[in-house]
């Protein structure tokens, strides 16, 4: 069975999505939402998980080139997954997302230049590379 699954690249400013499916491992982006110091418009959230009803829910988790948490962001992060569970009641997981923006900007880059290296753009990029990412270690 092929599961539909959501994932969110968090940040401060700007929280880029991303839907895929399992049986694929593959991932689209779907939308940037604008935040305030983190926090996002929760009704544009829930109107997204309605629209696509994911099974599943990867938050990616920021942190160092050694896996350590970031005492600035990681924690908000997580609290972001929390209040996607507690808020719609989905399945959440976290997943490292180191270096996604990197190869996200990458990729963006390769295919269309600098014009589509916009911030909307590139957070929902990151959003695919951590879904993926995410698809990759389910099947190691």
């Amino acid at each position: 069975m092929s599961r539909t699954i959501m994932a969110f690249d968090y940040g401060t400013k700007s929280i880029g999505s991303a839907i895929g499916q399992e049986i694929t491992g593959t991932a689209s982006p779907l939308k940037a939402f604008q935040a305030k110091d983190g926090i996002p418009n929760w009704d544009d959230i829930e109107a997204q998980l309605k629209e696509w009803q994911p099974d599943l829910v990867v938050v990616g988790l920021p942190t160092d080139l050694h896996g350590k948490a970031l005492a600035d962001i990681t924690p908000r992060a997580k609290k972001f997954a929390n209040r996607l569970h507690g808020r719609f009641g989905v399945a959440v997981e976290l997943h490292d997302e180191r270096l996604s923006t990197t190869e996200a900007r990458s990729e963006l880059f390769a295919r269309g230049g600098y014009k589509a290296l916009s911030k909307g753009n590139v957070d929902c990029q990151s959003a695919v590379v951590i879904l993926e990412s995410w698809f990759e270690h389910q099947w190691d």
